[in-house]
């Protein structure tokens, strides 16, 4: 096959990418891997319909190398041993330095990417809203952070669906590390990751996710365990108490059985109603809160202090509800989109689970270098990747 005609990046992009690189050598080891990592970015930035390693491969300039650039790039993506992790922990620091704020919301989304195969770590026939439909795909947990600086992709893990958790002989093929061949569900993910971000200490105000996650009662159970205020999307059948609900309990009938112990709402209070129930009854106002590419967006919107209920069976409710903007989840839906267009985060073709999208810990580091003068270290904001 004929290469292609390199394309090479300005001498000053190039030395940007060098230095950036060079703080995450500690994640990648030995010095020839930090060097191929710093050549697999290169590729990720320049122009290419594909941007998975063959195609990337040939574009790429690799001054005094003889080799077999491929098969070069191929063994640090697939088969050479780094620390996926401490590169990200790293890139979580880089990017903090310059954005970190109490003021910052952290977006709880998932992204889909289409496949053909079935090799490809947790590809299955599975629902992805990125795609719209079910068909056969990967799905993974994102994390993204927003604040009045800027915002930037916190982390991502695959989701492993039932047919590949209950195939470990599949799993030990596709080198799945032992930690991640439990069932875990996208929820369980996302809270394991926001766990993650606390040990780094994340500042941050609140989460905001879509209604995939805000249906689950554990889910926001969990979040609620954390002491983590939050605005999640709902279906509209979940049910809320209108009023300050007061607890009682039941008084004791003599020689019925033990003491009664479980709280109840008095009979007098106002019941649980069903929050679409509940909005249909409300006057709405018109509201915009940002300008699209063609009009300003806006919609109708009511709101009403409710109180979450439910728990109330047991006798209790949550203790508040944020106000954050909720929003800020657009800048996930974009910015995975240009990951996948522009550093193509859904080509890549490995099996290996830690590294299924391309090496997020060699994409996600080098997302402000895809334009040049983004660079939070020079004082600007980072585009809407």
């Amino acid at each position: 096959m004929a290469r292609t005609a390199l394309v090479e990046l300005e001498a000053d992009v190039l030395e940007r990418l060098e230095n950036y690189v060079a703080e995450f050598a500690g994640g990648f080891g030995y010095i020839t891997r930090t060097r191929w990592a710093g050549i697999y970015l290169q590729g990720l930035f320049l122009d290419g319909e594909r941007k998975s390693i063959e195609p990337l491969s040939r574009r790429v300039s690799v001054p005094g190398w003889r080799g077999d650039t491929e098969q070069a790039l191929q063994q640090f993506v697939n088969q050479s041993v780094w620390d996926e992790q401490a590169v990200l922990q790293t890139y979580r620091r880089v990017m903090g330095e310059a954005f970190d704020d109490p003021d910052g919301i952290v977006v709880i989304d998932d992204t889909g990417f289409a496949k053909k195969g079935r090799h490809s770590v947790g590809v299955t026939r599975q629902y992805s809203g990125t795609l719209g439909k079910t068909d056969n795909c990967q799905v993974a947990v994102s994390l993204h952070y927003a604040a009045p600086k800027g915002d930037y992709p916190l982390a991502l893990r695959l989701f492993l669906p039932e047919s590949w958790t209950s195939q470990p002989e599949r799993m030990e093929a596709a080198r799945v590390p032992p930690k991640y061949q439990t069932q875990h569900t996208k929820n369980e993910i996302a809270l394991a990751l926001l766990d993650q971000m606390h040990v780094e200490g994340l500042p941050y105000r609140a989460v905001v996710a879509d209604a995939g996650y805000g249906l689950s009662v554990d889910f926001r159970r969990g979040l609620d365990e954390r002491g983590v205020e939050y605005v999640v999307g709902i279906a509209g059948n979940e049910a809320v108490l209108t009023e300050l609900p007061t607890w009682s309990v039941k008084a004791e009938v003599e020689g019925r059985g033990r003491p009664p112990k479980r709280w109840y709402l008095p009979a007098d209070a106002a019941p649980p109603v069903a929050v679409k129930r509940l909005a249909e009854t409300l006057e709405r106002t018109p509201f915009s809160w940002r300008q699209g590419t063609k009009r300003p967006l806006q919609a109708e919107f009511a709101w009403i202090r409710v109180w979450p209920a439910h728990r109330w069976g047991m006798g209790r409710a949550a203790d508040d509800v944020p106000d954050p903007a909720a929003e800020t989840r657009w800048q996930v839906e974009q910015g995975y989109q240009q990951l996948k267009e522009e550093l193509g985060l859904d080509h890549f073709r490995g099996s290996l689970l830690a590294r299924v999208p391309p090496p997020c810990g060699a994409v996600l580091p080098g997302l402000w270098l895809s334009h040049p003068g983004t660079c939070p270290r020079d004082g600007h904001r980072v585009g809407r990747w």
